[in-house]
Formats: C-alpha cells, structure tokens, sequence
C-alpha cells in the first residue's frame, strides 16, 4: 500500500501534465496555423499592389489615352480572375472609367471615401475595408487604389476592386481542427473571410471581442465570445501593410479544457483501481518475496556473466581495440585488437606493456599531440585524438578515452578505444580535393561570364546608347514633339542604367582589383562600393604587412567577407562595419564587426540547408580548405563579430 500511494499521485500528475501539454500543443498549432494564414494573404495581397502599381504606370495613361488604356486594363483583368473591376478615379473622387460600363458612361462618384482620401494624402498604394453591395457590381468587393502620377502631379486614382474569394480560400485551406473559428477583418473591424457562415457574415461587423482585440494592438491573446455565441480563447496577429486587416484563430473553450477534464476523471479512477490492487498484491508479495531473493542472487551472478561476455562480442564485432593506460605506473593493459591496428608484435591481449611500447606503434609526428590530448582527461567527461600508426603502415586511427570513475576510484586510470578511420579520413581528403577543384572552376566560370558581360554585352549596350544619340538628333531635327524627346530620354537612362548595372555584375562576379591589386586593395574597394550603394559607413585596417597572398587564400577570403557584407545588408540592419586584417608570423586573421540587431547563437538552426545558416556553412566550408576557422559572436540588439582565421606557411609569411 505504501507503494501504490506514490504511483497513484505520479500517474495523476503524469496525467496532468499531459493535458497541460496537449492545450498547449493546441495552442502551437494555432499559431502556426495563423503565422501560415498571415503569410499567405499578405504575399498575396502584395501581389495585387504590384500588379496595380505596374497597371498604373502603364504608357497610356501619360497622354492620357483613356482607349488605350481601357483596353489594356481588360487584358490585365482576363489574367487576374479575383479582379471584379478596375476603376480610374479623377482627384475629385469622380470615376472616369470602369471596366463594368463602357467607355464614355455615367458613372457617379466612387465608394469607399476614407482610403481614397488616403491615397490623395499619401500618395502611396492602400488596400480599404471590404465595402457595401456596390451599386455596379452588386457584390461586396475590398478596394485596393494605387496612385497615377505624371511629373509629380496626381491625374488619377487606380481603384481594383478584389473579390475577398481568395482569402476565403487560404484561411479555409490552412488546415484548422474542425471546431476552430476562423476569421479575417478589415481595418474597420468588417469581416471579410469566414470559416463558418461566410455567406451570411461577409461584410458584417465582426464580434465585439474581436473589435476590442484590434482597438488594444496589433497581436495577442484574448477570451471572447463568436456570432454564434459559443466562448472561444483566440489569438490574432495584423496584416503587414494592409491599413489594419488582421487575422483571428478562435479555439473552442471546451475542446481546450477537455484533456483536463478527462485528466480528473482519470485520476480518481486510477487511483481507486491501484488502491485495489495494491491490498491484492500486499499477500503475494509477503509470501514470495523470500523466494525471489535467492533467485535474484544466482540470477545476478549469471548476467554477470553474460554481460562481460556481450561486451566481448561487441568489442569485436565492432572492430575496436580497447585499452587502459595507468598515468601514475605508466603501464598499458590493451587488447589483442590494439595491439594488430598499432601493428606491435610479440604482445599478447590483456597484457601490460609500457606506454613507450605503445607510442611506438604511432607516427613519430603523432606522439606527443596523442599523448597530449588523452592527458586532458582530468578537464574533460571525454577526450579523443586522431592519429596514424607507424610507417610504412601509416593508417589512420581515433582514440576515444574518459578517466576510469568505477565507485570513485581509479580516477588516474584512463580506459579508451581505438577505431579504424582510415577510408573515412581519406574520403575526407579527397573530398577537399574536390572541392578545391570545384571552387578553382568556380572561379574561372566567374571570371569568363564577368569578361564576356564586360566586352560582349557592354558593347553592345554601348552601341545602343550611340544608337539612341543619333536617333534623338534625327527626333529632334523631324519634329518639334517634347513627348517623344521625353520618351527617348527615358529610353537613353533605362540603357545607361543596364550598362551600370552589367558593370556592377561583372564587378561582383569578378573584381579585377583582386587579380590587379591583391585582397587588401579589393576589400577596400568593394566596401566603398558598399558604402556608396547601401549607405553603411565601413572601416578596413591593415595590421602588418600588406603583400600579396597566395590566389586561394586571396579568394576564399574575399569570399567570405563578401558573403559577410551581404548577411548585414539582408539581416543585421546595421550603421558602421569594422573591417580589421592583422597578418601575423604563421597566420592572417580577419576581424569584422558590426553594431547591428544580432542574434541568439543558440537558436541559430544547424540541420535545415533552406535557412539563413547557409551563408555560414559556405564561409565555414572555404575556410575549412584552407586549414582556417570562422568564429562567430553575437547579441541581440548588440550586433555580431566574426573571426576568421587562415594559416599561412613560412613561404607565405614571408611574401
């Protein structure tokens, strides 16, 4: 009984937990669930705005030539099946063209005031609330508006107005349990999509709970109650650039609280049953509990037995040759499996040997570092050391070792393994052949398709420039028009700016100041380039001295800082970028550090090659072929340091 009573408030807190964890779980689907909603709808939604503001900027509408355009607003539409209409809005509000008339018809004053007025304001594209039953349409359509502007003056206002269809869609797709309540709204609390009684909501005033959520911020958590009446406990989150829509996921009250529910009920169930069983098993024990004690004995000393004799078995089915080394006496016990990989003879399995006889069964190179590594035991739950054995074998070997700890005692006793790693450290080597291979292709691929852009594509764009030169002084010469001038203007920026842009990809595919002028001089250029384009002040310092290095160091290391370079662009969001090279006797270290947000080291994903680590693990890898390291430090809100290091070779060093 004293027995049964711990196991009964185990398995109930056991039980307990388990429900807490399965309402949490919910709760993790939920927001995973709503993060994959937010994500859809906002790439969608996005699109639309940059299918308007491309439809805005369309030729027609320079002159403007409201035919033209007509017609080409049709043609955008046919593609665009969630498109109900298109609306062209003068600055006074009146529409002037919609593709649900046709041209020339009355058409009255457009809907949807509030984001118009917004749009005259800001001049920037908005996405409105959904709207009432439209007077044209006679659907209940969003209004995504996206200014027309000629010579920074506003002509019109281009309104699409959207069928909420496709949101309906990713909401219902998104894989929500049955019984969870779904819902998006608008920024004036109007729902747009609905899991459950769409058809009848659309358009409606979503709950006051859901209204209160939005009116405290952009996310959380709140308890609230549906339209139909039933208590949900929801989580909402704001749609980025969509003037105020959110996203709310509702999770039905009691189907969070059922596993607790049933975590009680099992509770007094089971401990009812155990309180039962353990006053029936109270005798059996008493009486068999006298027998089973000379049984455990001889059992004990019979797995005993079979345990020495399985470790037997796996030591040698696993080819490993297993010894122990007493520091203090300096004796070696090893097996007759070590004593064949260190290819010393006249020795017998479990036998002492001094280490020295040991040592010799080691390359003369490898000697110390092994016997240096395995005498860390003290500082360390576990040591290892790869090694080669004597010539002319020469094979390798790792020896994985710990301190002996059996009852506290024999701490000065180290009992290690020998594994045979010999095709694995050669497939290792001609890996990195391989990859110095595949880089050295790399990098003349770089540098063909880097001069082909430059003298092929170049010319020709420069050929297009004169071209357009001529053709504007025939233009000018034939006619007096400013707007064709105007347009062969545009056209004459638009070929400069590909010819820049050809440079500038050619530059980074291929710098010539890394072949011309060395690493330091490359590095110092890209980051003014840098500094020019992205507006991040950069400072490169050379410590000793300042010659050229050998070409696949000078890349791996552009490389890298490049790779570096882009990560702050794309994730650090910082002002300054340190740059420091500090060439020493037998090796080069670059130090770079930037005062950007940081992040968490421990939380930065090591399996999935689709993150952001993948940038890291091609720095790691360059280095790593040169024998070098990547060290990386960083902080949240503090900004991130990384230390690279390169071996060099006396030659190198002194270059």
């Amino acid at each position: 009984m004293a027995a049964a009573i711990p196991l009964v408030l185990f398995a109930g807190w056991v039980v307990f937990l388990n429900a807490r964890q399965e309402r949490t779980d919910s709760r993790l689907a939920a927001l995973e669930t709503l993060d994959r909603v937010v994500t859809r709808i906002s790439s969608d939604l996005a699109l639309q705005v940059q299918i308007a503001e491309t439809l805005a900027a369309a030729a027609s509408l320079d002159a403007p030539d409201l035919s033209s355009f007509y017609v080409e607003a049709l043609r955008v539409k046919e593609t665009r099946p969630l498109w109900e209409t298109i609306e062209l809005v003068d600055p006074k509000g009146n529409q002037v063209l919609n593709l649900l008339r046709p041209i020339g018809a009355d058409l009255g004053a457009t809907a949807d005031r509030e984001n118009f007025e917004r749009i005259l304001t800001t001049r920037k594209a908005a996405i409105g609330g959904i709207g009432p039953l439209g007077p044209i349409s006679g659907k209940r359509l969003v209004a995504l508006r996206a200014p027309v502007e000629r010579n920074g003056e506003l002509k019109f206002v281009l309104t699409v107005a959207l069928v909420p269809d496709a949101v309906s869609q990713i909401l219902k797709s998104a894989g929500a349990p049955p019984g969870w309540v779904g819902v998006v709204v608008d920024g004036r609390g109007n729902i747009v999509a609905r899991t459950i009684a769409e058809q009848f909501e659309l358009g409606r005033p979503a709950s006051a709970s859901v209204r209160e959520a939005i009116a405290e911020g952009s996310q959380g958590t709140y308890v609230g109650t549906t339209l139909e009446g039933a208590k949900v406990d929801s989580i909402y989150k704001e749609l980025p650039g969509t003037g105020g829509w959110s996203v709310h996921l509702g999770i039905p009250t009691d189907q969070l609280d059922a596993p607790v529910r049933r975590s009680a009920i099992f509770l007094a169930s089971g401990g009812a049953v155990s309180l039962a069983l353990a006053l029936a098993l109270v005798w059996f024990t008493a009486r068999d509990i006298s027998q089973r004690r000379v049984e455990q004995e001889a059992q004990a000393a019979l797995a005993l037995k079979e345990s020495e004799e399985r470790r037997r078995l796996m030591v040698d089915a696993a080819d490993l040759g297993v010894f122990s080394w007493n520091v203090p006496t300096g004796e070696v016990i090893a097996s007759q499996r070590s004593l064949e990989m260190l290819k010393i003879a006249g020795g017998t399995g479990d036998v002492g040997i001094p280490i020295e006889a040991l040592l010799a069964g080691i390359d003369p190179a490898d000697r110390a570092s092994f016997e240096r590594k395995l005498l860390q035991y003290r500082d360390s739950d576990g040591v290892a050391a790869e090694f080669r054995t004597a010539p002319p074998d020469g094979r390798w070997l790792r020896a994985s070792a710990r301190s002996s700890r059996l009852n506290g005692h024999n701490s000065e006793v180290i009992i290690g393994v020998l594994l045979d790693i010999d095709e694995m450290k050669r497939a290792e080597f001609d890996r990195q052949r391989l990859l110095r291979r595949l880089g050295d292709a790399e990098e003349n691929e770089r540098r063909r398709i880097s001069r082909e852009l430059h003298d092929q594509i170049g010319q020709t764009v420069t050929g297009l420039l004169l071209g357009l030169k001529s053709l504007e002084q025939s233009i000018a010469t034939a006619t007096s028009d400013p707007a064709q001038i105007d347009k062969l203007h545009w056209l004459q920026g638009l070929a400069s700016g590909i010819g820049r842009d050809i440079h500038q990809i050619a530059a980074d595919l291929r710098p010539t100041a890394l072949d011309d002028l060395g690493l330091h001089k490359a590095i110092e250029a890209v980051c003014a380039e840098w500094t020019r384009r992205f507006g991040i002040n950069t400072d490169v310092q050379i410590l000793g001295p300042a010659d050229r290095l050998p070409l696949e160091v000078e890349i791996a290391l552009y490389r890298a800082i490049q790779e570096a370079l882009n990560n702050v662009v794309k994730h650090g969001n910082a002002r300054n970028v340190s740059l420091v090279f500090d060439r020493r006797k037998d090796e080069l270290r670059v130090i770079m550090e930037d005062d950007g947000v940081g992040f968490d080291l421990s939380k930065l994903p090591r399996s999935d090659p689709n993150t952001s680590r993948l940038g890291l693990s091609v720095m790691e890898e360059r280095l790593a072929l040169l024998g070098g390291t990547l060290t990386i430090e960083s902080e949240p809100d503090v900004g991130t340091t990384l230390f690279m290091t390169v071996p060099l070779s006396a030659k190198d060093a002194g270059s």
